[in-house]
């Protein structure tokens, strides 16, 4: 029985794995200026639509799938803590794939006007900020979690730093009222790229991990 836990965790860490990891590939991708010229809006919005999808079903696996409980009476602080960290990141997810839709939809309307047509939202670039500190307090204490494997150091850092980089990247992003152009233009695209960048390697990181064969898990009630 143990083995076959085991088992289907790390099949679900891999796809968890794979799927912030293709996610970041397209927001990447979306964000290079090369790329947008040669996709046109319309498909460059389409590329930054599929990353926010694979970032969500990344993110609905890693929360709901992987062998995280809601917190309840007994819930260590730790599990606690990681728990509203997955939770908080689905929900900014989602938030990208509100603000990518209508990116596209508006790119299809109005190509000419839109250019590359999205850039990290101030709510969905919030809600990383805050899962990515509330992933810090957890992995403070990660020999209570559930799953040892669940929060490294190396991934927790690094999910900081893209955070950190999106949310540049939306203030770079914001049109002051009365003007039609970023308040930084170079900070809008250079804070996407950094922050996919530490997405992807924190991503590839954990599938290694995975790969490697998971840790102990801890005994649940």
């Amino acid at each position: 029985m143990a083995t076959s836990a085991r088992g289907t965790r790390e099949r679900r860490l891999r796809r968890e794995a794979w799927g912030f990891s293709a996610g970041s590939v397209c927001f990447l991708v979306g964000a290079l200026p090369a790329y947008a010229a040669w996709a046109g809006a319309v498909g460059t919005g389409a590329t930054f639509v599929v990353g926010a999808v694979l970032f969500t079903a990344a993110a609905v696996v890693q929360l709901a799938l992987s062998g995280r409980r809601p917190p309840g009476p007994g819930t260590a602080p730790a599990d606690r803590w990681d728990w509203w960290s997955a939770a908080v990141q689905l929900l900014g997810t989602l938030l990208f794939n509100v603000s990518t839709t209508m990116a596209l939809a508006a790119a299809v309307a109005t190509p000419g006007d839109v250019g590359a047509g999205w850039r990290p939202d101030a709510f969905g670039s919030a809600a990383f900020l805050v899962s990515s500190g509330l992933a810090l307090v957890a992995t403070a204490d990660r020999g209570r979690l559930w799953d040892r494997d669940a929060r490294t150091w190396h991934g927790t850092w690094l999910n900081v730093a893209g955070s950190v980089a999106f949310a540049a990247s939306a203030v770079g992003a914001y049109v002051a009222p009365g003007t039609d152009a970023d308040l930084s233009p170079w900070w809008s695209t250079t804070g996407t790229l950094v922050g996919a960048c530490c997405f992807l390697v924190a991503a590839l990181l954990s599938r290694r991990a995975a790969e490697a064969g998971p840790g102990p898990l801890s005994p649940r009630g």
